[in-house]
């Protein structure tokens, strides 16, 4: 089984669309939506639920009423804050450090079980998909990451795909590593601005760090043809293939309108700009599935990259 990562810096860099037009190209794949704060890719693919799981996040302290005495050592010790007037716990500012329990000279604080959000598995037109749902104020969303990508190993399993397709989270911190790890290949997105350049040289440091093979793609790049070109610059210093260049156009705003992929509204929508779109997804989409389908290359797994942060 063979594991794509597609990230981007920031949200909005047209990640979920390239995953979903991905899933309608590939034929036997298995969908991860690791976007965990933000689910995008059941708002297209319409999945239909096989099953959920509880992820349990950081504990939550309770009170034990009859046992409080109200001496308020508990509210003293709460550097967040979150022992109220009347003892009780605000589960949104709980960080279930434990202190509260240790001080009250009552033993009436102990840690409880909370669930930070569910994991589902689903079926959708294009194969079976593992997304989430992280609960509102929750913070767990690495461990989530790593419940998604643990149920889309058992879909793949279970249909007998030899894919695994993720839909990652924006920028670089633990949901992106929980993510990527133990990937065979990340797509990069990035826009031409200064910030897109910025993010893009973050997460291929982050790729580097973890040993995956990288690849990049240029999302709008008519936008700002002089920030494309310091992005193909650095590719190119920095040894990433870039794979494609993106123009803006409207035609992924009106395929999700139509909860549709781009190669879905393409097949029917009989405009000449969204057939050319297409065309650039569908030579992206046959280079990565050159790359899945080889070994690893070494050089570029190890290779430390000389990345400057400016």
């Amino acid at each position: 089984m063979r594991q794509l990562a597609i990230i981007s810096g920031k949200g909005g860099c047209g990640k979920t669309t390239l995953t979903a037009a991905f899933s309608s190209l590939s034929g036997n794949a298995v969908l991860a939506d690791c976007d965990v704060d933000a689910p995008d890719l059941p708002l297209i693919l319409k999945p239909r639920v096989l099953d959920t799981e509880d992820c349990l996040g950081l504990e939550l302290a309770s009170v034990d009423s009859e046992l409080c005495t109200g001496c308020g050592i508990c509210r003293e010790v709460c550097r967040f804050g979150a022992v109220l007037e009347n003892f009780t716990i605000n589960p949104y500012s709980c960080e279930g450090c434990a202190v509260c329990t240790v001080a009250c000279p009552e033993k009436a604080v102990c840690l409880t079980p909370r669930v930070s959000g569910q994991a589902v598995s689903s079926i959708t037109r294009f194969g079976p998909m593992a997304h989430a749902n992280l609960g509102t104020g929750e913070e767990a969303s690495g461990k989530l990451v790593t419940l998604v990508r643990k149920k889309a190993s058992e879909l793949a399993d279970q249909y007998s795909c030899k894919l695994v397709l993720i839909d990652g989270p924006p920028g670089t911190g633990c949901p992106v590593m929980a993510a990527i790890t133990g990937t065979d290949l990340v797509l990069v997105l990035s826009e031409p601005t200064v910030s897109g350049l910025h993010d893009l040289k973050r997460a291929i440091k982050l790729t580097a760090h973890f040993r995956i093979p990288a690849v990049a793609c240029i999302n709008r790049y008519d936008i700002n043809e002089k920030k494309s070109l310091e992005i193909e610059a650095f590719c190119r210093e920095a040894g990433i293939p870039l794979l494609a260049r993106l123009p803006y156009t409207d035609i992924t705003t009106e395929a999700m309108m139509n909860e549709e992929t781009v190669i879905e509204y393409a097949a029917h929508s009989r405009k000449a700009e969204a057939v050319e779109f297409v065309n650039i997804i569908r030579k992206l989409w046959a280079d990565i599935k050159m790359r899945l389908s080889g070994p690893c290359d070494e050089e570029m797994c190890s290779k430390t990259l000389p990345i400057r942060e400016s």
